[in-house]
């Protein structure tokens, strides 16, 4: 580029800040942000103390290095502050504002806040050619000043525990707030099943009701009040009715999550007293009843990885999105639709928002949980078929049209297996069906169906009502397959039994296993039943989806044990831990790991590990530790997955690293294990879980019983539900079988998150490494070795 054009093209200033309350992730945001401006090119900046900085400007307008930010994605809150700030409302404070920002030379702002705040944002920036011409009028500013700045840029993203911007499946901090109110409720729920006690917890949601909701599906909650969906017009009557007939069932305890903004049919708010007072009434249930009101707990601590995942990768898009705005670009913010990223128009958002409020106090309830997103519609759908349903006789299918379904967990243990089980039962039940457990797998099913007590055998509700909250699999799981138990035996079990439809949920085990009875039908007739399966696996390698139950709670785990290894390695600053994760061979989890950790560098089995990588890698750590002065926070971490290389393991790679450090700095391996695996399900798991499970039951449902013929003539017959992109779909087995699989890999032929492993790698401040030559295979490479072909 010649001096020339540098001269009228200067580095591009980008300004990040916060506002509203804080939620966990924010700094996540910002790290982000400042790193990826950084590597676009631009100079990064942060306004300290939200809107109040932009108006006081100075020291609260800072230009920030790419190691300021490190360190960030474990802390909680906001590091760079957040403030209310009246003088903003003004538009003499504005123009302060626009002053400042002119002066510091910034045109592009992103804003992590709530639906208020970024508000604001867009009506600052309307204003803002006013503002400019104001400024100059008055002589505080002169046209030359704002020459280069006529036109504000401005991203959102919203950061909220409350969820409640629409347009977004998620929020930053939500997630990490849910865990906090189910991490509470399941300690709750301990000391309120010892005294037989109801407990009536209260939630943030002034004018959302997601966490009570999400809450209340992920704890297995007796009741819930959420201001979009009031119950009928006595609610008092209803939830009576639907704690005594729990308690006529033999539940010990008994949990109501309210939000704070709960209302009544006519708008009356409905207050944490008068539920208790009616559950103790002497002359009603008379429970020994208690009040906790969660309150700030939920905000606190630090966030939890899909949060840390989401605010980074909507951190990236921000800048890349103000980078890409133009004067007619119309303010848009970052959103999230199941698993796809996306740009949209904020004042829509904002719009579609307060129409939600609009509805509810117009008493047009349908119509402000349509204006929510599509989950929230579905997760209250299944909230109250997993808790009321069995109560509603009238959800209850006719007699011939009730199915005897089989439950089968195939394969290594994950988060929310049980959660899955207990709402696909509890829907079973709710509609008369009849629900049967297969303990063990199909190596139990064969092997342990004559026994006493009997690997096949119906559910005790009152037992599996307890297990929302409950890690592993209740109903044991097993990694054999059909073929290896037996097929034949399978078969006659599943005829002698009387299946009509199959619900599996597992990872790749249990995709193998479905694939193989499918092609066993011709030979078996039994099997020419409804198979649905539920993917359930760390690994997240089950053809058909982008997300498998048991994968957020893994990261979980992988993440909170990383942040304390960090800790360590900071504590001694130069030293570099290798933690190897599992996954099979796929990388899914040491990326998003990465992600959520800000690793130095992943090594993945999709692309290999290589002697030359590791001596870049090398290079790299040796100039990062010699440019430390003293900070803190200078402990690296290195993730490779436990299939990424058959030579190169953890140990190995760490005993490299120290050699050839020659003494610059420390290594040392780092082993997790099955703890990853994950004791206590996250909020996600266990609300997905749920939502599916539900789903899959329906879909069995559509075919019913004694279809034979209609069933093998249907390839949805077999399917598979997954999140792809921004739908939730089932795909045929037999399609993901013979298009989508890498069967020696154990894995999709796809993988949608591999994109996120440059995020990893930019934000690391990685360098551009040399990939590993591809393997040669078969005669080709016997061909190599014998130079009969040239190596190429």
């Amino acid at each position: 580029m010649s001096p020339a054009i540098n001269k009228m093209a200067p580095r591009k200033k980008i300004a990040i800040m916060t506002s509203g309350g804080d939620s966990p992730g924010m700094n996540a945001v910002v790290r982000a942000c400042v790193r990826m401006a950084i590597h676009m090119g631009c100079d990064a900046y942060c306004v300290y103390e939200g809107y109040e900085g932009l108006v006081r400007g100075g020291d609260l307008i800072k230009k920030m290095d790419w190691f300021d930010v490190r360190g960030w994605l474990s802390e909680g809150g906001t590091l760079i502050g957040t403030a209310r700030c009246m003088a903003f409302y003004e538009r003499a404070g504005r123009l302060t504002a626009a002053k400042n920002l002119i002066l510091s030379g910034i045109d592009a702002l992103i804003i992590c806040g709530g639906d208020g705040s970024l508000t604001g944002a867009d009506r600052f920036r309307a204003e803002w050619p006013s503002l400019l011409e104001e400024l100059v009028s008055t002589g505080e500013l002169t046209a030359e000043q704002i020459h280069s700045y006529k036109h504000l840029n401005i991203v959102g993203i919203v950061g909220s525990i409350d969820n409640d911007l629409s347009g977004t499946d998620a929020t930053v901090g939500c997630y990490s707030a849910l865990a906090r109110i189910c991490m509470c409720v399941d300690m709750i729920e301990a000391t309120a099943s010892s005294h037989s006690r109801a407990f009536v917890v209260e939630v943030m949601g002034r004018h959302c009701g997601w966490l009570a909701l999400m809450a209340g599906v992920a704890t297995g909650a007796d009741f819930i009040f959420i201001p979009e969906k009031p119950r009928e017009d006595n609610w008092r009557e209803e939830m009576c009715g639907v704690v005594q007939e729990h308690r006529k069932r033999g539940k010990r305890k008994t949990i109501v999550i309210i939000a704070e903004g709960a209302l009544d049919k006519f708008g009356n708010k409905i207050t944490p007293e008068q539920v208790r007072d009616l559950l103790a009434d002497k002359n009603g249930l008379a429970l020994d009843t208690r009040i906790t009101t969660l309150g700030h707990v939920q905000r606190g601590g630090t966030a939890v990885a899909y949060d840390r995942m989401l605010a980074t990768l909507q951190g990236v898009e921000a800048v890349k999105a103000v980078l890409e705005a133009t004067p007619e670009t119309k303010t848009c913010f970052i959103a999230i639709t199941e698993n796809k990223i996306v740009r949209k128009p904020l004042m829509e958002a904002v719009l579609d928002t307060k129409q939600v409020a609009k509805a509810i106090e117009s008493q047009d309830f349908d119509g402000a949980i349509g204006l929510r997103d599509a989950e929230f519609g579905e997760q209250y759908k299944s909230f109250i078929m997993t808790t009321a349903g069995q109560i509603d006789h009238e959800k209850m299918l006719p007699v011939k049209e009730r199915m005897k379904i089989g439950f089968i967990n195939v394969g290594a243990p994950a988060g929310g297996m049980n959660a899955a089980v207990r709402a696909g039962v509890s829907y079973c039940l709710s509609r008369g069906h009849e629900p049967i457990a297969i303990h063990n797998g199909f190596a139990g099913f064969a092997r342990h169906h004559a026994d006493t007590p009997s690997s096949v055998r119906p559910f005790d509700w009152l037992e599996v009502d307890g297990w929302a909250s409950k890690g592993g699999s209740e109903i044991g799981t097993n990694r054999e397959l059909p073929s290896e138990s037996g097929m034949e035996t399978i078969a006659n079990l599943i005829e002698q039994y009387q299946f009509d439809a199959l619900f599996l949920i597992g990872g790749f085990e249990a995709f193998h296993a479905v694939a193989e009875m499918r092609k066993a039908r011709d030979q078996y007739p039994s099997l020419c039943i409804p198979m649905a399966l539920l993917p359930a696996t760390i690994s997240n390698n089950v053809p058909g989806t982008e997300y498998s139950l048991g994968s957020d709670t893994c990261l979980n785990e992988l993440v909170d044990y990383c942040d304390k290894i960090k800790q360590s390695a900071s504590a001694t600053r130069r030293r570099v831990f290798v933690i190897e994760t599992q996954g099979g061979r796929s990388g899914y989890i040491a990326t998003l790991a990465g992600l959520g950790v800000g690793a130095s560098a992943v090594y993945l089995p999709e692309e290999g590990l290589s002697l030359e990588m590791l001596s870049e890698d090398v290079r790299h750590l040796k100039e990062v530790f010699a440019q430390d002065k003293g900070q803190s926070r200078a402990g690296r971490l290195i993730l490779i997955n436990e299939k990424a290389s058959n030579v190169y393991s953890a140990k190995l790679i760490a005993d490299i690293l120290r050699d050839e450090a020659h003494g610059r700095f420390e290594s040392r391996e780092g082993i997790p294990g099955h703890m990853q695996q994950g004791g206590v399900p996250s909020g996600m798991d266990r609300c997905r879980a749920v939502r599916l499970a539900i789903k899959c039951i329906q879909q069995l449902e559509k075919y019913g019983r004694n279809v034979h013929n209609r069933v093998k003539m249907d390839p949805l017959s077999t399917s598979v539900i997954g999140i792809k992109g921004a739908s939730v779909v089932f795909t045929p087995v037999q399609k993901l079988e013979e298009e989508e699989t890498d069967w020696p890999n154990r894995r999709p032929k796809a993988a949608h998150w591999l994109s996120m492993k440059e995020i990893v790698d930019i934000l690391g401040g990685r360098p551009r490494h040399t990939l590993p030559e591809p393997d040669l295979t078969g005669v080709k490479a016997k061909d190599v070795k014998r130079g009969l072909e040239p190596v190429n």
